[in-house]
């Protein structure tokens, strides 16, 4: 239950993944909903497996991953805005891949948060800990799949309702500022 929660509630992958959808379709939308596939578990083994230790030693280094998000998350809302309307300007435009989405995993906030509570509440200290990890990673894989993906087919859902040109360009910037809200509770956190 708690992965089908993390992987279907609004966040910036689900934002982006709608915005996928919406301009580019479900099978160019694809390599990015794999590369959110993948790359979350990846980060979560990579916790579990000592990162989260490096962090609690030099707690900069997550102040240090903290802002290259938040830069990142600016840069993807940026791209949205200005993502170019219209079915010719949608097949010059490239959707976000699969490395850059796996690579995002790194500094999306929800992410943290959610593979963090994950490790916390359903392993145990002791001689299985990493078959717990893996367990949970797995388990993500095929959660996120079906339930991250609801969000990219609602997107392309949405191109038969958003044919204008104007409207597009309306949802692509409503979208652009709702990743910019997602990041205001961590620069809110950082400033306090």
């Amino acid at each position: 239950m708690f992965g089908i929660i993390a992987a279907v509630t609004p966040g910036p992958n689900n934002v982006m993944l709608t915005t996928t959808g919406l301009n580019f379709g479900v099978r160019r939308g694809l390599p990015h909903l794999a590369g959110i596939c993948i790359g979350f578990p990846v980060m979560l083994a990579l916790i579990g497996l000592g990162f989260g230790s490096l962090f609690h030693l030099y707690p900069i280094l997550h102040d240090i991953i903290k802002i290259i998000g938040i830069a990142y998350l600016l840069y993807l809302a940026w791209r949205i805005a200005t993502t170019m309307t219209g079915p010719e300007a949608v097949s010059q435009s490239k959707p976000i891949g699969f490395w850059q989405a796996a690579a995002f995993q790194w500094v999306n906030v929800k992410a943290w948060i959610m593979g963090s509570s994950a490790l916390a509440a359903y392993t145990t200290l002791g001689d299985n800990f990493f078959l717990q990890v893996t367990i949970i990673c797995v388990s993500f894989v095929f959660i996120t799949l079906p339930f991250a993906g609801v969000w990219l087919v609602f997107g392309a859902g949405l191109q038969r309702f958003l044919r204008d040109p104007k409207h597009l360009r309306l949802f692509n910037i409503v979208m652009a500022l709702l990743l910019v809200a997602s990041i205001l509770p961590v620069v809110w956190e950082m400033l306090v």
